[in-house]
């Protein structure tokens, strides 16, 4: 129901956008725990910062992938 919302109020092009923010995010996120070196604080961080980026992509992500969205 929720993504029917959404593709009426954002077009493919600018979730695409959102799509690319969202690898962006992911893979700055990877980085920092890789530079971390085991800082515990940052990891675990990091690790809250990528559980929520997987969500975001199950959420945007995903439909496109699946080309649920218009």
């Amino acid at each position: 129901m929720m993504i029917r919302q959404w593709s009426g109020v954002m077009n493919r092009r600018e979730i695409r956008k959102l799509d690319t923010r969202i690898k962006t995010i992911r893979k700055a996120a990877q980085e920092l725990k890789k530079l971390s070196r085991g800082i515990q604080a940052v990891d675990r961080n990091t690790n809250r910062i990528l559980a929520s980026t997987k969500m975001l992509e199950i959420n945007i992500s995903d439909l496109l992938e699946l080309g649920t969205l218009r």
